[in-house]
């Protein structure tokens, strides 16, 4: 998940939109020091997180593999796939707005502790009914739910305690540093799903996955309180929703991110359905092709983020222009011939995705007033993950009724025609504020 126009910006101000950003390096730290890749990891409280983050997201990884194969397995429909990940999605574009208010309200690290509990929980009953057989497709969707529910709090509270973990200056480090975590796990996790699932069964990485969970709680329990750059939980008040939405509209360098990645995130970035799609129906192959294809994607999405972790400052127009790039690369790798060739596009593709996650999100969060981040987060990651609910079934008719490569080339083409459409308004805004100072 770097910086965009206006993060410097007092709290408060409305900057104009310019193409880069060059912070002042803080006091007593050398250009070395802000280059360093893995500089977050000096500080204690986030290795903890960045260690017990790395063990639930193999076990996410795990589960979602598993996941989408067991719902394939049951239905034989790629739209069911769909519609399983447009659950897990539908509470953030219901109720993500109100996660971003309860993260303001609430200290973030006991808020995790009870989110991260709940994740684990689900993990375990899903378990349970797949190793006892009793699974049906309507158990997977109503966990698929409930999993999306606790995510509505957990992903801005989440996004947000980075920066009180390690502080403004290294926020971006950490922001990309967590990216390569959860993309590195996705090298391994889908590897030790084909593997579990072609040998024992789906349930086993649900299991598995359940389990994972401890490790991000004994990380946050472990954690130095006084360390933390803790900020004042805002009081219950009337219209914070409302205050929120406004920020966010009075700030070109928030709404233009914003925007983008929602049109990627709807229609971009629907892998499960196409990968799943690709293995089962067009190459004729098992969960272990489809595995494959998700482990050469995160190759590409932690290179791409350990590239991200040594910028000290982003380009808005590397924003767009990775978009551009990636919606022209899922458009080649829907024409793909050969298994192999697809997998080669998916690991650049993960490197021009991942760019795409980290500089919006290091952008969002470095533009926004603390007090206000919660519920900012929660509007990036609603319009950014909240999409999927309504692209995800679209997307999974349209690779049901015109076949895969239709679905994938479809998905490029939305990517690319948007960041095009979005890189015009930002030159219009910029040229258009600078005629009238």
């Amino acid at each position: 998940m770097s910086s965009a126009p206006g993060a410097e910006a007092a709290p408060g101000s409305n900057p104009t939109i310019t193409t880069t950003t060059r912070p002042t390096a803080p006091a007593g730290l050398t250009a070395s020091a802000k280059r360093h890749m893995f500089s977050s990891l000096r500080n204690r409280n986030y290795r903890l997180f960045f260690t017990g983050a790395m063990v639930s997201n193999t076990g996410t990884w795990m589960s979602r593999i598993a996941q989408d194969w067991l719902v394939l397995s049951i239905t034989g429909s790629s739209t069911a796939v769909g519609i399983t990940t447009a659950l897990q999605f539908l509470p953030m574009l219901l109720f993500g707005l109100y996660g971003g208010v309860i993260a303001d309200r609430y200290p973030k690290r006991k808020l995790l502790l009870v989110s991260q509990a709940s994740m684990g929980l689900l993990g375990l009953v899903l378990a349970v009914l797949t190793l006892s057989g009793h699974v049906q497709v309507w158990h997977v969707y109503a966990i698929a739910f409930l999993l999306g529910v606790v995510t509505v709090v957990d992903n801005p509270t989440r996004q947000s305690f980075v920066v009180e973990m390690v502080g403004p200056k290294d926020v971006r480090n950490a922001v990309s540093l967590n990216s390569a975590n959860f993309q590195t796990a996705r090298l391994i996790g889908p590897a030790v799903a084909g593997v579990l699932i072609t040998a024992v069964g789906s349930g086993w990485a649900f299991l598995i996955n359940g389990l994972s969970f401890g490790a991000p709680l004994i990380g946050l329990l472990l954690m130095r309180q006084e360390e933390l750059h803790q900020v004042e939980p805002t009081p219950r008040g009337k219209g914070q929703l409302r205050e929120g939405l406004r920020y966010v509209a009075s700030r070109p360098e928030l709404i233009w991110p914003i925007v983008l990645v929602g049109f990627i995130g709807t229609f971009g970035f629907n892998f499960p359905i196409w990968l799943s799609a690709f293995a089962h129906g067009v190459f004729h192959a098992g969960a272990s092709t489809y595995g494959l294809f998700n482990t050469a994607m995160a190759v590409g999405s932690v290179a791409g983020a350990l590239l991200a972790a040594r910028r000290t400052a982003t380009r808005l127009r590397m924003l767009v222009g990775a978009a551009v790039v990636f919606g022209a690369l899922e458009m080649v790798a829907a024409l793909s011939p050969s298994m192999y060739l697809l997998a080669a596009l998916l690991v650049v593709i993960g490197v021009f995705g991942i760019t795409i996650n980290t500089t919006a999100n290091s952008t969002v969060q470095l533009a926004t007033d603390p007090a206000m981040r919660g519920r900012v987060m929660s509007l990036f990651m609603m319009v950014f993950v909240g999409g999927t609910p309504l692209g995800g079934p679209v997307v999974g008719w349209a690779t049901d009724t015109y076949g895969a490569r239709v679905g994938f080339l479809t998905g490029g083409l939305v990517s690319a025609a948007a960041a095009a459409a979005v890189g015009l308004a930002i030159h219009w805004t910029a040229r258009r504020t600078q005629a009238t100072t």
